[in-house]
């Protein structure tokens, strides 16, 4: 009995020591999260700040009256989103939309890579040998279920396009990539483009709001379709002015590498906001297919988070280096804007300058005056700052097209660069004038204690 007994204690202990927590509480097993500073964005540590406007609005607006407002931490772009970075999109989408169009056709022409030429390009759950249990139940379960019948398959990216028509495989891909391009009868001085209109991009989103709101709360009730024209809108540049000849930067501005590191515009809300989308897809792409976890969405920043960064820590400021006067004490403009009655040329810049131009703030954050207007999240209400919540504070309402932008642009007075100026664009709405940066939430709340020393250290 006593051998039993003692049997029975030995299992017992090495049977605890093989599960390790002895029995304790000590939560679900994972791999340690490490906050990872996203390539181009400066860390802006939480904290409160007077948010408005201090002084005498001399526009007499009396839509930003003074509230003391705190907002967590987040990343931010360094700069404004540049031509060079926005094209990355562009070229992902245009390369998915072909990739689509010939594995559809390889599928109607029931070719695979065994067929060579545009059998190349098929889906890569044609052949399902390889294929897990799981992988074949989604196959044959959701496939068919979109508007075209090709939602959810797999394109091979593997596979490289070839845009020289003399390296066309065969009829099929010439046929595919002939309807990328504006018709010939369109074509001027021997040059046929891509048709930007084929350039679309499609994306989900949970309506977090409505679904709190509900009394289902069910998430297919709250998913929410979006598929819109990327390319942005170059034409800006003409109709931004009447009787002015800025034909160049229509020609030029966004697909020229001169100005590939110049911030981009002609691009309405809906389009920064798919912009973000993407950006979210692709870096979690990545950590997905290294085992990694996922990181926080890229957005647009909120209202009162533009402001707080655009301050730099300043408390009641006028501008991002301070205030209340836009020359430094060499007599230099600190930002691009249009100054002294009009004379865009001034400050040394007719139109935009390139993104990473003057001194940034204290955030690292260049330009946030100047160059070019900024969108927000944001709705905008005259009066959201009477209701919003002092945490946090966000007017978002998806039936308002209003939507905030802040900074003032270089073709706009003094008063539009002040960090506490408030104006609105609607938000399907292109200008010549208005561009963007984003955001991505920090998980953690160390950034917020001792917030100046963690923002040094981001900084080295």
């Amino acid at each position: 009995m006593k051998k039993l007994l003692l049997c029975i204690a030995v299992l017992t202990f090495l049977y605890s020591c093989g599960k390790k927590d002895r029995g304790e509480l000590v939560g679900a097993p994972g791999k340690k999260w490490h906050p990872e500073k996203p390539y181009g964005m400066t860390l802006v540590p939480g904290g409160s700040f007077i948010m408005g406007k201090p002084d005498d609005d001399v526009a007499q607006l009396y839509n930003a009256p003074t509230k003391t407002a705190t907002v967590r931490s987040f990343y931010m772009d360094e700069t404004e989103i540049t031509n060079s970075q926005y094209r990355q999109f562009v070229e992902w989408v245009k390369d998915s939309v072909v990739r689509t169009r010939l594995a559809i056709l390889a599928d109607e022409m029931q070719l695979t890579p065994d067929d060579g030429g545009i059998g190349e390009y098929a889906f890569l759950d044609a052949d399902t040998t390889n294929m897990t249990e799981y992988e074949k139940y989604m196959f044959n379960n959701y496939v068919g279920l979109g508007p075209t019948g090709y939602e959810g398959r797999k394109l091979n990216k593997k596979i490289k396009i070839e845009w020289s028509t003399s390296k066309y495989p065969d009829q099929y891909y010439a046929e595919v990539m002939d309807s990328m391009y504006i018709p010939v009868d369109q074509t001027y001085n021997g040059r046929r483009t891509i048709d930007v209109n084929k350039l679309v991009f499609k994306y989900q989103w949970r309506d977090i709001n409505a679904a709190v709101q509900s009394k289902t709360r069910k998430d297919k009730n709250f998913l929410r379709d979006e598929e819109l024209k990327i390319y942005p809108d170059t034409t800006v540049w003409i109709r931004d002015f009447e009787y002015s000849y800025n034909e160049p930067m229509h020609n030029d501005y966004f697909w020229h590498q001169a100005y590939g590191e110049y911030p981009v515009v002609g691009v309405t809300w809906n389009q920064a906001r798919a912009f973000c989308e993407w950006r979210t897809l692709l870096k979690n792409g990545y950590q997905k297919s290294r085992g990694l976890q996922p990181v926080n969405n890229f957005r647009l920043p909120t209202e009162a988070e533009w402001e707080y960064a655009a301050r730099g820590g300043l408390e009641s400021a006028t501008y991002p280096w301070g205030g209340p006067y836009i020359l430094n004490d060499r007599g230099c403009f600190m930002a691009n804007f249009k100054p002294l009655r009009g004379d865009y040329a001034a400050d040394e810049a007719l139109y935009t300058v390139e993104a990473k131009s003057y001194d940034p703030n204290d955030y690292n954050l260049y330009n946030m005056a100047g160059n070019v207007a900024e969108w927000t999240n944001s709705s905008y209400d005259p009066n959201s700052y009477e209701y919003v919540s002092t945490m946090n504070p966000n007017a978002y309402d998806t039936d308002n097209k209003r939507k905030v932008i802040r900074g003032g642009s270089w073709k706009d007075v003094a008063y539009f660069l002040q960090v506490s100026t408030r104006a609105f664009e609607y938000q399907d709405t292109a200008r010549s004038y208005i561009g963007f940066r984003t955001v991505q939430d920090y998980m953690g709340t160390e950034a917020t204690s001792g917030k100046q020393s963690v923002f040094k250290k981001q900084r080295k």
